[in-house]
């Protein structure tokens, strides 16, 4: 498959060489293009431009926000303008679901496909082909794009014909495991206070109640503290949680607990831990328990 592939961060340059290694042509295209670069030796041709890698039938974005896949798409050099009729655009990153929304419309004016495909998985899980794949979009063309999805990932799930399904969904995963992450940190700092080893603790909530690998690897993080090399920064964890409760608002459906969360990870931010690993909101609750 020739693809145009803008975006290569954390998760984006793994994602990437994984889609390279698996047999399609890649043009890429990164802000900083020494990233880009990297690839230039496995075979990948560097683009000056979004648009320029997006004269393909089928153009990936993985960008960290709303404002970085807005100048890319809307921009004057970006995908919207340059990407040819019936081509497509696959969007993998976390996104609001408004933008979703006002992605889908533009690309159909302009006679093009749109496809909302977000990624579950750390970047450890990026780089071994691991990640969960949420495409939604036409089902037809979500089966074409198999092959790209089988490159970066381990399983796909297809979530329907609307693109922004595949954003809630994401959202509301991302606040799963961030209030996942806070009610690990809440636990563990109580077992710690009445002296339990938390190694131990560890192992038995993770091979009985919640044998999951989410519990394991985060819970892993808390009980060694350790939180580098920095998997998702908490800013971006604030990003997304702000994110679920914009769509929640927008379909009136309270979310007390993502209140919660967020105002725990706006906590880390007034810290100065914006470049943290977001499951070092462990750190506050520990803190705050006078550990």
């Amino acid at each position: 498959m020739q693809l145009g592939w803008i975006g290569l961060g954390q998760m984006g340059l793994p994602m990437a060489r994984n889609a390279i290694k698996a047999g399609h042509t890649l043009t890429v295209y990164n802000r900083t293009r020494s990233r880009a670069e990297e690839l230039a030796h496995e075979g990948a041709r560097v683009a000056s431009q979004p648009s320029e890698a997006a004269q393909n039938d089928v153009v990936v974005t993985m960008l960290a926000d709303d404002a970085a896949t807005e100048e890319v798409v809307f921009g004057s050099h970006g995908v919207l303008a340059a990407l040819q009729r019936g081509g497509a655009h696959v969007c993998m990153s976390t996104i609001s679901v408004a933008l979703a929304q006002r992605m889908t419309q533009a690309h159909r004016e302009a006679g093009q496909i749109y496809i909302s495909a977000p990624v579950f998985g750390r970047p450890e899980a990026a780089a071994a082909r691991k990640l969960y794949v949420v495409p939604a979009g036409p089902q037809d063309v979500c089966a074409r794009l198999q092959p790209l999805f089988d490159a970066v990932g381990q399983r796909t799930y297809y979530m329907g014909e609307e693109p922004a399904a595949a954003n809630v969904v994401k959202l509301s995963g991302n606040f799963l495991i961030a209030s996942m992450i806070e009610s690990l940190a809440e636990a563990f700092a109580l077992v710690r206070k009445y002296g339990v080893n938390p190694q131990a603790y560890l192992e038995m909530i993770t091979t009985s109640l919640f044998n999951a690998p989410v519990y394991k690897t985060y819970g892993g993080l808390i009980v060694e503290d350790k939180y580098e090399p920095v998997g998702f920064k908490m800013a971006l964890g604030l990003k997304d949680v702000r994110l679920a409760l914009a769509a929640a608002e927008a379909a009136a459906v309270p979310m007390p607990v993502a209140s919660l969360v967020r105002d725990r990870m706006l906590t880390g931010i007034a810290l100065g831990r914006q470049d943290a690993d977001w499951a070092s909101v462990a750190r506050i609750a520990a803190e705050n328990a006078g550990l």
